[in-house]
């Protein structure tokens, strides 16, 4: 059996971004851990600190964000109670995004829905993550989530399944989000991969979302700025500045190497984006629409 490692923390004095945030900023991905309320599945890939809700809010706060997005994470499987209890105890700063099986229930969907869940994410990378025998099983449990308004997020190496992936899209008829910037790492090519130039081209045809995210997961560089994963970020805001988001990927699990402090990496933002008007849609209007706040 593969090592489950233990993570390190985050870095616990976020700085301040020099950038003003826009009223209604959201960081559209982080995690909560608390492992006595909430234990973790034996098939994962590593085991987390305890960061929970309060300290997810804490950090918005020094950030200036005023909302937020719980993601399941891979260790607790398909057991959701972590992020339904965040959002459902703070309705008006967070909703969450879940990992269900496919006989999920309709009526276990309504009520994911009245906790803030607004979505199910779908990790074709980490052990543990992936519930589904395979990515066609998603389009039954698309036409159970359509009429809420919910979405999937994939965490997937976008270079690898590009084919699969379009076709995809286009039979769930509902939207999908694709997390750290695409997944393609600067080791293969970054954004010279004739992948990541693949997935461009879907990101214009309006196929899929796509999060600024994890920057640390695709570098090649072992510590901030990351600079060779830049230009990747620049190209999906051109290619889909109304279909972008960003997140912190607090408490950054799973990652081993230096902490990245979560206000540099927020401030990236204002490089990436120097018109203010573009950022607050980044920030404010686009993941308002994509959960429903």
């Amino acid at each position: 059996m593969d090592e489950i490692r233990d993570c390190p923390g985050p870095d616990p004095d976020p700085r301040r971004p020099a950038m003003a945030m826009p009223p209604g900023a959201c960081d559209t991905h982080a995690h909560v851990f608390q492992a006595a309320r909430y234990p973790y599945q034996a098939t994962r890939a590593y085991t987390p600190p305890d960061n929970g809700v309060d300290r997810l809010l804490a950090l918005h706060d020094a950030l200036g964000l005023a909302r937020g997005v719980v993601v399941q994470a891979s260790v607790h499987g398909t057991d959701n109670r972590a992020v339904l209890d965040a959002a459902a105890a703070h309705p008006d700063r967070l909703r969450a995004i879940v990992s269900v099986a496919e006989d999920v229930t309709e009526a276990e969907i309504l009520r994911m829905h009245a906790h803030g869940a607004r979505g199910i994410r779908v990790n074709l990378v980490d052990r543990g993550g992936m519930p589904f025998r395979c990515l066609d099983a998603l389009v039954r449990v698309a036409d159970a989530i359509r009429p809420l308004g919910w979405h999937v997020e994939l965490l997937v190496h976008v270079e690898q399944r590009v084919a699969e992936l379009a076709s995809l899209a286009r039979a769930m008829r509902l939207p999908v989000s694709i997390g750290h910037v695409g997944y393609v790492k600067a080791a293969r090519g970054g954004a010279a991969h004739p992948g990541f130039a693949e997935f461009l081209a879907m990101l214009r045809d309006g196929l899929f979302w796509v999060k600024l995210t994890g920057l640390y997961r695709i570098s090649a560089e072992p510590a901030f700025p990351y600079a060779d994963t830049h230009g990747m970020a620049r190209q999906v805001i051109e290619a889909a500045p109304g279909r972008v988001v960003w997140g912190t990927d607090w408490p950054h699990v799973h990652h081993y190497g230096a902490m990245p402090n979560d206000g540099d990496m927020l401030g990236l933002l204002a490089e990436w984006v120097p018109d203010a008007a573009l950022r607050a849609r980044i920030l404010a209007d686009n993941p308002a629409a994509l959960y429903g706040f």
